[in-house]
């Protein structure tokens, strides 16, 4: 692969780590399909096929993409890493030949996981670590930023003492990609479930409806610390970060009913109008409820959450 190749790949990170800071580990995917410019010209990281090549590049794909509800069964092993289905059923085409030159060079890629129709999940760096033709599938792990860092390093300073291929191949690397993809993977849960919630709740504040999506979470029903608090939408709410964190500490509670009842001792005090209207008012109102009445919360999963809040007061 030439130096120009490599330029493109270091810049493709770079960018993304500008998108991300704006944006998050979520990224539209219009934004995406546009790309970077490189030189005067455009390069995209993502298209209509899974194994996506820009045109600059002769061979080695820039990044993968499971979308969803894709035509590819894409899965994790029992280790956590992705297995990532060949293009169409013949080990030689051209896209899967692209991801094998990837693994025999070790040469860091881009993975995008579609969350919902226009939102994609991305990661990077990647790395190609097996072939399984009897599977027509790849194996794919993840690796910290740090690789990427010492893969921009060796293209970028012909004076950089070449470590890129000491860090990747070093006996611990295994472990650390393991240890890496496993963050990673629970990260991409948690994001995939603040997505699902928004979207049910049509990016409002369950209690106060504020429409700003950046200053959304996707809180917990039953705690994810507990074994029964699954990342389902029926598990969560959608709350602005301020009742958030009232909720989380039993300042704000939801009975079965859909109501909403704030602490008794809160109620009492008199302070700005932020307690005011942002807490004190909401007492007795009802929630937005999400318009698909199958997304609802699980009033089992809130007589359980209330229970906790009516001991705590």
């Amino acid at each position: 692969m030439n130096c120009m190749e490599e330029q493109i790949r270091i810049s493709a990170f770079r960018w993304l780590e500008q998108q991300t800071a704006i944006y998050g580990d979520v990224l539209p995917y219009q934004l995406l399909q546009q790309g970077f410019d490189y030189q005067g010209e455009r390069v995209t990281i993502i298209g209509p096929q899974g194994i996506w090549k820009p045109k600059q590049l002769r061979l080695i794909p820039i990044s993968i993409t499971t979308a969803p509800n894709g035509p590819y069964d894409d899965y994790s092993d029992e280790r956590g890493l992705i297995i990532y289905r060949y293009r169409g059923t013949d080990p030689y085409h051209r896209d899967n030949v692209g991801l094998r030159e990837a693994m025999r060079q070790t040469v860091p890629l881009i993975y995008f996981h579609g969350i919902s129709n226009g939102k994609y999940f991305a990661s990077w760096p990647i790395f190609v670590v097996n072939d399984n033709p009897a599977e027509l599938s790849f194996t794919i792990a993840f690796d910290d930023h740090r690789s990427a860092d010492l893969y921009s390093r060796q293209f970028t300073n012909s004076n950089s003492p070449n470590v890129f291929n000491e860090y990747i191949v070093q006996e611990e690397a295994d472990y650390r990609r393991h240890y890496t993809t496993s963050i990673i993977r629970s990260r991409l849960h948690q994001s995939a479930f603040r997505v699902r919630v928004l979207e049910a709740y049509s990016e409002q504040c369950a209690f106060c409806r504020l429409r700003h999506p950046e200053l959304l979470d996707a809180a917990h029903i039953i705690p994810d610390t507990d074994p029964r608090g699954i990342p389902s939408v029926t598990n969560g709410l959608s709350l602005c970060k301020i009742h958030h964190a009232a909720f989380d500490r039993n300042i704000i509670g939801v009975t079965p009913e859909y109501q909403i009842k704030v602490k008794e001792e809160v109620l009492k005090e008199i302070d700005g109008p932020m307690l005011k209207h942002g807490i004190q008012q909401l007492h007795a109102q009802k929630i937005v409820l999400p318009h698909n009445k199958s997304l609802w919360p699980d009033q089992e999963k809130l007589e359980e959450r209330y229970v906790h809040f009516v001991k705590a007061q």
